[in-house]
């Protein structure tokens, strides 16, 4: 028999994720600040929720899927959160991007209650939670993970238990960085081959089977060729990664010269209005400089 489950989040990520979860079968019970996207999901089966604590009273496996740590922390351990309704045994399953210092603290808290909690965030954007092929790093005990990892699956394609509680945000903070890096490394060379006045589709072409070629290049090159920058993964949402990156590293003595450079260009993008754009968007802070535009070649 599947368990009751519950989702706290109905974002870009995790509208998607609960809709997944639905179409496999399971009785979900919803809740989002959002009140419009609560009503869409109970236009497809979910049960609508009026706080964190209903949620956490009328489910077995609660995830959540939040902007930060601070919204993760009320919505677990605040007046109405999750474990002011959960019964004793129950799972908070957290896939939001937090610090491993918070989700620690909070899992230790939940403890208390008698709730475990495994920290599982996520790789992969809007259209790898849409089509169920997220990538989900998953920090805990490992009786735990077991037991929900097949509605992991249900969501993810490549479900990996990293090790303790703090261990699945931590591989999250180390996926942030190779990810933004890497979109803020192709930024500047499509910029220069832009400025060179080569055709972008054809050098796209000619170096995405070499080292070069990333999934990175392959989910973002189109969309900039289109000056597609629709939030998949918002530039605010990884600046706060990045943020939490730095704060975590400095925390444990790594200096990280690169994400501290990206974290500067991060905060330009955001002084430019661009804030709500996919990080994508992170070319048009080298395109500002160069003075150019990266773009299709006119026919």
């Amino acid at each position: 028999m599947k368990r009751n489950i519950g989702f706290i989040g109905l974002g870009i990520m995790g509208k998607p994720m609960t809709l997944n979860l639905i179409k496999a079968g399971y009785k979900l019970t919803v809740y989002d600040i959002n009140q419009e996207v609560i009503n869409e999901l109970a236009l497809s089966g979910a049960a609508a929720a009026a706080s964190p604590k209903e949620v956490g009273a009328n489910s077995e496996i609660i995830f959540t899927m939040v902007p930060n740590s601070e919204h993760v922390k009320d919505v677990v351990l605040g007046e109405n959160g999750i474990v002011k309704g959960a019964k004793s045994g129950a799972i908070i399953v957290d896939m939001s991007s937090i610090t491993p210092v918070a989700s620690k603290a909070i899992a230790s808290e939940a403890a208390k209650s008698g709730i475990e909690m495994l920290d599982a965030p996520v790789s992969g954007g809007e259209p790898k939670a849409i089509d169920g092929t997220l990538a989900i790093m998953v920090g805990g005990k490992e009786e735990i993970f077991e037991s929900v990892k097949p509605i992991l699956y249900c969501m993810g394609k490549d479900v990996t238990l990293v090790g303790g509680n703090g261990c699945g945000t931590t591989a999250k903070l180390a996926n942030q960085i190779i990810v933004n890096l890497n979109i803020a490394a192709m930024s500047e060379a499509l910029v220069l081959a832009a400025k060179a006045g080569i055709d972008i589709d054809k050098m796209y072409q000619a170096i995405r089977g070499g080292l070069a070629g990333s999934a990175v290049l392959d989910a973002k090159v189109p969309l900039i060729l289109e000056r597609n920058f629709v939030a998949g993964g918002r530039i605010d949402i990884n600046l706060k990664d990045i943020t939490n990156v730095m704060e975590t590293a400095h925390e444990i003595g790594v200096p990280l010269p690169l994400s501290s450079q990206l974290l500067e260009i991060m905060h330009a993008l955001k002084v430019d209005g661009k804030a709500s754009q996919d990080h994508g968007g992170i070319v048009q802070y080298y395109e500002k400089l160069a003075n150019t535009e990266v773009k299709r070649a006119e026919v």
